[in-house]
């Protein structure tokens, strides 16, 4: 861990990151590649220790709520947000000034800020983002070593939709010759079904790789699932678009078993769906995009 003095926290489109980099150790983590800069080692996590004054700053500035995100990048519940508390420290603010959050994770510690989500979705809208890859809770503890188990997940959002927040699964990566079975695909979307989760995002059955992601996957697989490397080089190469040979089977199933289940599978009315701010006390909607 070390501290850094940012300039500013919000973006543009009002998403984000407390922490930059990971300890998570998920062997296909995008966040990786270079062409993010990160100019430190992965696991050596990056604090904005000004990161909280800033994000009251912005949101006290701002003329109209809208909805903040977080956890694209960096996920808002590695384990040292339990002895540092900045993700809780940030929710705590868009409940005091009104605003709205979609935060994405693949941590049960996001219970811890159950209290919060609550007040937050009384008032507008809380929408929390889990990503599932895989049913196998033995493949899960390879392919994504450091955080919640599917199983764990599954039961955030359970106990979201027990408490009335609305959820969306990030369904990916789906790794070719790994988890892109029908079966893996099937299982995942039975939770989402039993969970009732408002949508669930799948552009693909895949994964990217670039350079810097690409080095850690490929050194992973060697460790992992000998002699598989080979065989995605002999089939991919060094293409930024990895897609399994069974995708349009599995896009089929996973656009079939959405639709009639009643879960959301249109890419971009989820984004719009978490865009949106809402005034549940006005009854008013407001877009996140000022």
């Amino acid at each position: 861990m070390h501290y850094v003095k940012a300039k500013g926290i919000l973006s543009a489109q009002n998403g984000m990151n407390l922490y930059r980099g990971c300890s998570h150790g998920c062997i296909y983590c995008d966040s990786r590649s270079r062409c993010y800069h990160m100019e430190h080692d992965f696991e050596d996590i990056e604090v904005k220790e000004n990161a909280i004054e800033l994000l009251e700053e912005a949101l006290r500035r701002k003329r109209k709520k809208c909805m903040i995100g977080t956890g694209a990048m960096t996920d808002p519940y590695i384990p040292l947000e339990t002895e540092l508390g900045h993700t809780r420290k940030a929710l705590s603010l868009i409940e005091k000034y009104g605003f709205g959050v979609a935060i994405q994770t693949k941590s049960s510690r996001i219970l811890r800020d159950m209290d919060l989500l609550k007040k937050i979705n009384a008032q507008t809208k809380s929408v929390v983002q889990m990503t599932l890859t895989t049913a196998d809770e033995e493949l899960c503890r390879k392919l994504e070593p450091g955080v919640s188990t599917t199983g764990e997940r599954f039961d955030v959002l359970k106990q979201m939709r027990d408490a009335g927040i609305p959820t969306v699964v990030w369904l990916s990566p789906i790794l070719p010759f790994i988890n892109d079975t029908a079966e893996n695909i099937s299982g995942l979307l039975d939770m989402c079904i039993e969970a009732k989760v408002y949508g669930v995002i799948c552009f693909a059955m895949g994964l990217t790789l670039r350079e810097g992601n690409r080095e850690y996957f490929y050194a992973q697989l060697d460790r992992l699932f000998p002699g598989l490397k080979e065989k995605y080089m002999r089939r991919y190469g060094y293409r930024y678009e990895v897609g399994s040979p069974h995708g349009r089977q599995l896009m089929d199933l996973f656009h079939q078993k959405c639709g009639e289940n009643g879960i959301v599978h249109d890419n971009g009315q989820i984004f719009a769906y978490m865009h949106t701010f809402e005034d549940r006390k006005a009854g008013e909607q407001l877009c996140l995009w000022e």
